[in-house]
Order: C-alpha cells, then structure tokens, then sequence
C-alpha cells in the first residue's frame, strides 16, 4: 500500500494496481492462458479473444500512469516496476513462441484489441514503446498489421482502423494507411448528431460509446496525425469542442452518491463509461465549468461505490461480469473476463503529477451533488 500525501490519488493507484496485478503478473510468468477464468455469456466462446481483451484494455487505462515519472519516489519506484512488467506482458502477448501469444488474426474481435493496444502505446510512447527490445517492435507491429485481412463494421470500428493505422505511422512503418484514418475522421463528421454526440453508425445509440471509443479515439488520431493533410486538420478544433461538451454531459450524470445511469449496453465495462471526461481531465483542457478537483473529487466517488460492491472480484483477483458487483446477466454475447478491463479507461488522469491541481485542490462537490442539496449549481447550455 502506498503512502501519498493525496489520499484520492493513493486510493485510484491502489485500485488500478490491484485490477492490473492478475493480468501483468501471468503474462510476465507467461501462464495468462493457463491460469486466467474467463467467464462469459452462456453459449458463446470467447476463450480465443479474451487474453488480447485484457492486456490491451488494461493498458489504454494504465499508460498515461506508466508513462510520466512520478514525484513521490514510492511511487516512481512502483511506476518503474509495472512498466517492466507491462513490456513483459506485451513481449508474451505478441512472440509467436510465446505459451500466452495472442489471436490477432482470427476473427474480427482482434480488430478492436488490437486498436486498444495501439492506442495504449500511443498515450505512453517511451515506456511502451522506445524501450521495447527491436525484436519485440517487429513482433508488436506484425501483430498489428494482422488485423488488416478483415474489414471493420460501420460503426465505432472505424476508428479501431484507424488508430491501428496512427500507431504505424508514429512508429514510422511506411506501409501505414491514410485513407483508413481519412475515411473514419469524415465518416464521423458525417455522423455528428449535435450538443456533443455522435451516432454510432447510422442510428443513434443511447449508450456509453461516445466514451468507450469514439471521443476519445477520435481526439488522440486527430492529434496524431491531424498535421499531415490540412483537410484533416481543418477538424481538430470541432473533434476537441465536441469531446469537451460531452465531457460536461458526464460529469452531470454523475449522482450524489457516486452512481451513473446503466442504460445502454457494455455496462461491465463499469467505471471505463467516463474514459471521456478523465482523458480531458489528463489533456488539462476542461471546459472552465468543471474544476479539476471537482472531476477528481466526483470519479472518485464513482470507484470507490463500484469497486466497493461484493462480488466485484473474484478470490483470485480477476474482475467478475457485473455493473456493480458480479450480474453475469448483464453480459452481452462479446463479453468475458478480459473486456472487462476497460474499466481502467478512468484511471487516466493518474498521468498528472501528484501536484498538479487534479490531485492537490481541495475536494469539491459535483453538480448533482449541489443541485440536489439545494445549492446553487451552474446553469447547462447546449453547444
């Protein structure tokens, strides 16, 4: 357990290495595929998917962490420790000789995965990739470059596409692909619905995929690789505004009690939901109506009523299928234990550094926990 001066920053790092310790230490021993249960949807098979699941969904959360050295030298210590491990769960994953070598090629599944890990490379670019071994880099980018035999669906998968491409060209493979990232960037604009949201595909989805995928993928591909054609360019700054809105949107579905609506599908993705409103909280480009500390302070809330419901892990560690506890029911046919990972997508402000304001101002209450004691609360306007 950590020491730390913020006992909110403490509680997350806790959190998120307690969620990480299954998935990184097999991977290292390379006996994920023998050891890890993997539950899921009653007449499915998920087993040749689920390893991939859980590494790459892991990382997306932890790499802003990983990343950005630590003030406080337990925790740098710590952060030096689990980047290892995570380079040596990425070499387990992606050596053809490897006990634990992952599905990239069949299927589809492994185009999303595969995107989750290249996007969690892209957010910690030193530590998950420039100190990887050249022999790993080949595996990692052969691996990926699998996935191009099948065709994503017209929907969020678009973007799985291209941040897979984004990840070739900042790691200057040439064979990277422009009119995948063009055709999901214009796709999207095509697909803006108004005030922040975007359908997924051509209906209109009320669930949490402006999160789980398309804000957040959206952002990190146009700032990758926004400069390299001035018609993409011409998109950041409605990507970004639009991403902001909806991060507003966020953080008032958040209840006094620290819960959030389940409507939509993929809810055992659990806390993963507000991936978009932390990934504006590490960029430290809030909208000015929401204070860092009151992001932190409402996230906060959220962890501990989720994490703190019986049933959420298993004896062993690993997480269960549930929205607040273990509901295996809530399970859709696509997942099993290593979606479940996702969830992790919340830890990103762990990337700041411990004082920054995120972390180091006072706490503070959330929207709906002033508009609901009576107090005055800001007025929503739509963008």
């Amino acid at each position: 357990m950590l020491v730390l001066q913020n006992t909110d920053r403490k509680f997350w790092l806790d959190s998120m290495l307690k969620i990480a310790n299954p998935v990184l230490h097999h991977l290292k021993d390379r006996t994920l595929k023998q050891e890890m249960p993997i539950e899921m949807h009653e007449g499915t098979v998920r087993e040749k998917f689920s390893h991939l699941e859980a590494l790459s969904r892991l990382l997306v959360g932890m790499a802003p962490w990983l990343e950005n050295t630590s003030e406080v030298e337990e925790e740098e210590n710590l952060r030096l420790k689990y980047a290892e491990l995570s380079r040596e769960a990425i070499d387990a994953g992606t050596d053809p000789k490897s006990p634990d070598y992952m599905n990239f090629s069949d299927d589809f599944q492994p185009i999303v995965d595969t995107a989750f890990l290249a996007h969690a490379i892209l957010r910690a670019p030193n530590e998950l990739w420039e100190k990887l071994d050249d022999r790993v880099k080949q595996n990692v980018i052969e691996a990926v470059k699998l996935t191009r035999t099948r065709k994503p669906f017209f929907s969020n998968w678009l973007l799985f596409s291209a941040i897979i491409e984004a990840f070739l060209y900042k790691v200057g493979d040439k064979s990277w692909d422009p009119m995948r990232v063009d055709y999901a960037i214009k796709q999207f604009d095509q697909w803006y619905l108004g005030d922040g949201m975007y359908s997924d595909g051509q209906e209109y989805h009320h669930d949490y995929y402006n999160s789980f995928v398309i804000h957040p993928m959206l952002v990190d591909l146009i700032e990758i690789v926004g400069d390299e054609y001035r018609e993409w360019a011409v998109f950041k700054e409605a990507i970004v505004k639009r991403s902001q809105r909806y991060a507003v949107i966020q953080e008032r579905t958040i209840s006094p009690e620290g819960t959030f609506p389940p409507v939509g599908r993929s809810l055992a993705y659990r806390f993963g939901v507000f991936q978009s409103l932390a990934q504006h909280a590490l960029r430290k480009d809030l909208p000015s109506e929401l204070p860092p500390a009151q992001v932190r302070s409402a996230l906060t809330e959220v962890i501990k009523k989720t994490l703190s419901a019986p049933g959420t892990f298993m004896e062993s560690g690993w997480l269960t299928v549930g929205f607040c506890g273990h509901q295996p029911g809530i399970g859709e046919f696509y997942i099993s234990t290593g979606s479940l990972y996702l969830c992790t997508a919340a830890f990103l402000p762990l990337g700041l550094p411990s004082s920054d304001s995120f972390w180091s101002d006072p706490s503070m209450e959330w929207t709906s926990k002033r508009a609901w004691s009576g107090q005055e609360f800001l007025i929503d306007h739509a963008f």
